[in-house]
């Protein structure tokens, strides 16, 4: 057993996933699936895209033929094919970004239920009780927005950099022909 867990390492861990109750735990999944989906996306963009892209244009600057239609057509459909492996996981993180907000609002209504069913149950309306339970239940909504946050300012750059990258190889497959001709 490692030492930080021998020590305690969890405890404040596990005082969050007390305070929240399981829907965080819902939660901190959901963002780990967001957050593997958008490192992967980042290691795909800087290795396997930048080398497909490379490939792309020089099997294109290969070709003879490129101003007839069915080379047009051609260079269209491989400039697609491309930008669509890129754009592939952008509906995934766009459903988990939309997950979290919901989830949280979940707890929230969860954590509230149970609160005033402690209030029904103990017949005393404690001002300080129910204060608790209402941070209790809100701690959920405030990390599926944080959550949803992060997720949304990553999911608008990843179109960004699509569009910026779907530009980016038609000039430069069109580049690559004026140098093969040149």
């Amino acid at each position: 057993m490692p030492p930080w867990l021998e020590t305690g390492g969890l405890e404040p861990l596990q005082r969050l996933v007390e305070a929240g109750g399981t829907v965080l735990v819902v939660i901190a999944m959901v963002a780990m699936v967001l957050f593997s989906l958008a490192l992967e996306r980042v290691w795909y963009f800087r290795l396997t895209y930048r080398r497909a892209r490379r490939a792309l244009i020089a099997r294109w600057a290969a070709r003879q033929d490129h101003l007839s239609w069915s080379a047009l057509t051609l260079r269209e459909v491989w400039a697609r094919e491309l930008i669509g492996r890129l754009r592939r996981p952008l509906p995934w993180l766009k459903l988990l970004v939309a997950l979290c907000p919901l989830l949280g609002l979940l707890g929230t209504v969860t954590g509230m239920i149970a609160v005033f069913d402690s209030l029904a149950m103990t017949d005393t309306s404690q001002a300080r009780a129910m204060a608790d339970g209402v941070a209790r239940a809100t701690l959920p909504t405030l990390t599926g927005m944080a959550v949803a946050v992060v997720g949304l300012l990553f999911t608008s750059r990843l179109e960004q950099i699509i569009r910026r990258e779907d530009q980016r190889l038609h000039d430069r497959l069109a580049r690559a022909v004026e140098e093969s001709d040149a």
